[in-house]
């Protein structure tokens, strides 16, 4: 019997585009929603800044283990890709390690990774669970 569900359109994207798509959400996120929301409601700036890496570490952990769990191979670049941001970020700007912000960036990349190998797993094991 066949079911009239619609697919959805990010089923047909392979997990580099989706990892793509993960850094530039958690990106705008983090620039453009970050700052509108400090300037409205007149949040400290250290404190606002904080709060926003937080959350764009949360994306990007959850952008990753999604994506990892759809696809198990994909562990090799995900983390990789979502955090490539950060990772020219850290490469480039010479105040990078001077700051505190660093210790915040790079326990969310450590965050993705970790994300990463649990949703490899959970989805190593459900196409093995598939599979009689």
């Amino acid at each position: 019997m066949k079911t009239n569900r619609r697919k959805s359109f990010l089923k047909g994207i392979p997990s580099w585009g989706l990892a793509l798509l993960t850094m530039v959400f958690a990106f705008v996120v983090l620039m453009i929603v970050g700052d509108i929301l400090v300037a409205i409601f007149k949040i400290p700036e250290g404190k606002g800044e904080l709060v926003f890496y937080i959350l764009y570490n949360l994306i990007i952990a959850s952008g990753c283990f999604f994506i990892c769990k759809q696809n198990p191979k994909s562990i090799l670049y995900v983390p990789v890709l979502c955090n490539i941001i950060g990772i020219i970020s850290a490469i480039v700007e010479p105040t990078f390690w001077k700051s505190s912000l660093w210790i915040v960036i790079c326990s969310g990349w450590a965050l993705s990774v970790i994300a990463s190998i649990i949703g490899a797993r959970l989805g190593r094991r459900k196409a093995i669970s598939k599979n009689p």
